[in-house]
């Protein structure tokens, strides 16, 4: 598997606090792929694909070498150090778009049950949406945290909105869907999303635009205003306001 090395070399596994959607709040063991067929302009983990022979523009500017941010892990491996250094049974596996590597997922799912038999594991993936899980993938997934990208990520509506994958998505109990909100034209496009798709509001999480604690209280009110006002649920970005913008947290 191509996972996302950190700057001590190690690849970015780690234990912490879930800060988004459904399970925000709950101790949470996350594993982040590399990799990306998308390239959001105001992504926070662009060092999982925007390298320096491409020609992407990220609001950072910043461009990474390919050979510094990627470190090749065998799912064995990597089910035996999370079972072995975390005691915890919550897994969300984040990238990058982690579907790229589904089969790896799908197997390193199956080994972690293997080695604790009878833990209660719980296996969540954060996804873009553009990508379809086959049904090997969703009989060992327990939730999918879908993030269709809006006009505001800088990405051309061909790429990033698959009318076939999201309607597969939308038609999944055990998907939500998260939207990244700062403008009127973003409450506006989800609006037609949610609508075009079918995707049920008690499952549609809106989530305000921002890479820090400032950004987030600036653009925060306004979202859930909207949320009530609409009767959809509102995701706050709790990681950023317990730990800061940076990585492994």
């Amino acid at each position: 598997m191509k996972l996302a090395r950190m700057p001590d070399g190690s690849p970015e596994i780690f234990h912490t606090i879930q800060g988004e959607g459904r399970s925000i709040g709950m101790p949470t063991i996350f594993i982040r792929s590399s990799l990306c067929n998308l390239h959001c302009q105001w992504c926070d983990t662009a060092y999982t694909w925007n390298w320096e022979d491409t020609n992407f523009a990220t609001e950072s500017g910043t461009k990474y070498r390919r050979e510094d941010q990627i470190i090749t892990s065998t799912s064995g491996e990597i089910a035996k150090f999370v079972t072995s250094e975390f005691a915890c049974s919550n897994f969300v596996f984040t990238g990058g778009e982690p579907l790229l590597q589904q089969r790896d997922w799908t197997t390193l799912m199956q080994e972690i049950q293997g080695i604790c038999l009878g833990v209660p594991y719980h296996f969540e993936i954060e996804t873009n949406g553009t990508l379809a899980p086959n049904k090997e993938f969703l009989e060992s997934i327990h939730q999918l945290n879908v993030s269709p990208k809006l006009a505001n990520s800088g990405v051309a509506e061909a790429l990033r909105i698959k009318p076939d994958v999201l309607s597969q998505l939308a038609a999944l109990k055990k998907a939500d869907f998260k939207f990244v909100i700062e403008t009127d034209a973003d409450f506006a496009e989800m609006q037609q999303l949610v609508s075009d798709f079918g995707i049920r509001r008690d499952h549609v999480f809106l989530m305000p635009k921002a890479n820090s604690i400032e950004e987030l209280d600036a653009n925060s009110g306004r979202v859930a205003d909207f949320c009530k006002d609409h009767g959809f649920r509102f995701s706050d970005r709790l990681h950023i306001r317990l730990f800061g913008a940076k990585r492994g947290v």
